[in-house]
C-alpha cells in the first residue's frame, strides 16, 4: 500500500540544550550491551519497532546483523524496568564527531508510564560522553504518537522535514500477532504498590 510518511529530521549542538524528563515513579536502569549479540539487536528492532513499520532490517541474516552490531562505532544501551528490557537505542559515532541516536524506543507494554523521557535523557547523556559536536535523530509519521514531542521536549532542534511516499504492509507487522500492550502489566506495577 503506498503511504506518505513525513519525516523529521533533529539535531542536538550543545549538551546545554539537554532538557531533564520529568521524574517516573517506575525505576528504570539502563546498561550497555558491551558483547556483540545479533539476537538481542534483532529481538528489540522487532520488539520495539513491530508497531511501528520497522521492516526495512527484517529480511537480514544473521551474519549480516553479526556485522552491524560487531562495528567499533555502535553501541547498544537497554532500559530495564524490575529485570525486564523495557526499550533501546543504538548510538552510532559517525564522521564530524556527529552521533546518530539510530534506533530508540520502548516495548508495547512500557508506553505510556512515564520512562520514554527518560530513556531519551540517558541516550543524550550517553551520546555527548562519546564526544559529539552533535546529536541527530530521525523520526516520521509512522513511529509513536510520543514520538517527536519527546525529542523536542529534551530540547532536539528541527533541522529538515522530508515528504516521501513509501509501499508498506496493509498493517505493521508487530514482533508477533497479539502483542500489544497488556493490561496484566499494568495490574502488575500496581500489585507492587
Amino acid at each position: 500500500m503506498k503511504t506518505v510518511v513525513k519525516t523529521y529530521y533533529l539535531e542536538m549542538t550543545d549538551p546545554a540544550d539537554l532538557k531533564q524528563s520529568r521524574k517516573s515513579d517506575i525505576s528504570l536502569e539502563v546498561q550497555r550491551a558491551e558483547i556483540p549479540c545479533p539476537e538481542l539487536n534483532r529481538f528489540l528492532y522487532t520488539a520495539v519497532g513491530g508497531d511501528w513499520y520497522w521492516i526495512d532490517r527484517l529480511k537480514w541474516t544473521y551474519d549480516r546483523w553479526l556485522i552491524y552490531v560487531s562495528r567499533p562505532e555502535l553501541e547498544t544501551w537497554v532500559g530495564y524496568v524490575a529485570g525486564t528490557p523495557a526499550g533501546y537505542y543504538e548510538l552510532e559515532m559517525q564522521s564530524g564527531a556527529n552521533v546518530e541516536i539510530a534506533y530508540f524506543g520502548l516495548l508495547p507494554q512500557f508506553i505510556g508510564l512515564g520512562i520514554g523521557g527518560q530513556l531519551l535523557t540517558r541516550a543524550v547523556e550517553c551520546a555527548w560522553a562519546m564526544d559529539a559536536a552533535r546529536i541527530w535523530v530521525h523520526t516520521c509519521s509512522l513511529d509513536g504518537p510520543a514520538a517527536l514531542d519527546n525529542y523536542q521536549g529534551r530540547g532536539f532542534r528541527l533541522y529538515q522535514e522530508v515528504v516521501s511516499e513509501v509501499d508498506l504492509p496493509q498493517e505493521a507487522p508487530g514482533p508477533w500477532p497479539g502483542a500489544r500492550k497488556s493490561a496484566q502489566v499494568e495490574q502488575w506495577f500496581w500489585r507492587r504498590e
